[in-house]
């Protein structure tokens, strides 16, 4: 995406501003339109500072940024992303109602911010369902699910004392572990367990569910949790273990494993 916009950038500089008297990104701020007129607005400057969030993050997107920055730091960094979107829309939104006449382009163009807007809006409105605690937050166990509600070899979510955690149905056993994957925060209960282990949807990064512990020659770890089976309810322990700590699996009764759903069929 970044080398896209780049392109882009560098064409319509090239094309507009490179051939007069002023300097070219001196020209792309100053050159065109007025800034005290709603139809003569510059939109070419939205579009250089998009440019440079978007190539700020592609430069800090190695794993060397992410541990020198400090996690929080680099994702709060790469949040920009939603700053760039913005700017973005507005780019085009005063490029092309300002040059084109025909209805098709404000309309495509509303259809995009409606998808994307509506996307990220379901999306946080079903993270905000997960952070609600269970009714028996505050005990030493809380029920998170039914056991049918997780799938073989997947995971279900649910907050417990304040953290995402994810229960992971495996091989006739149960285990918990933090949702958060230790590379770049992904979410690990949207993966599935792979040869054995928990895999990041995002980067692949891999962890063993009984221990949090990433197989060798990998030192990445995450916290664990006590996890135990009563009837068909999944009881999951609130206070996490130090990353890497091996605990024990619930055993899933034989009865009651016959039912999974294999995530991979």
């Amino acid at each position: 995406m970044s080398l896209f916009a780049l392109t882009h950038g560098t064409f319509a500089v090239v094309q507009f501003h490179a051939l007069g008297d002023l300097n070219p990104l001196v020209s792309v701020l100053v050159g065109d339109g007025s800034y005290l007129a709603v139809s003569r607005f510059p939109f070419q400057p939205f579009g250089l500072v998009a440019l440079a969030i978007i190539l700020v993050m592609a430069a800090t997107s190695h794993d060397f940024w992410l541990a020198n920055l400090t996690p929080p730091v680099w994702k709060t960094l790469h949040m920009l992303v939603y700053v760039a979107y913005g700017l973005l829309v507005v780019h085009v939104a005063f490029g092309i109602l300002q040059a084109e006449s025909s209805p098709l382009y404000p309309v495509l163009l509303g259809v995009g911010i409606v998808t994307v807007g509506g996307l990220h809006l379901a999306a946080g409105r079903r993270g905000a369902a997960l952070d609600r605690l269970p009714a028996d937050e505050g005990s030493d166990f809380v029920a998170v699910c039914l056991i049918d509600d997780i799938r073989e070899g997947r995971a279900r979510i649910a907050t417990v004392a304040g953290e995402r955690v994810a229960v992971f149905r495996y091989e006739g056993k149960l285990s918990a572990v933090s949702n958060v994957c230790q590379h770049q925060n992904g979410p690990l209960g949207e993966g599935r367990i792979i040869d054995g282990c928990i895999t990041c949807p995002w980067h692949g990064f891999q962890y063993r569910p009984d221990t949090g512990q990433a197989p060798d020659p990998f030192t990445d770890r995450i916290p664990t949790f006590d996890v135990r089976l009563e009837g068909t309810t999944v009881l999951v322990g609130t206070t996490p273990h130090p990353p890497g700590t091996p605990v024990a699996p619930a055993i899933i009764p034989e009865h009651l494993n016959a039912r999974a759903i294999d995530a991979t069929a």
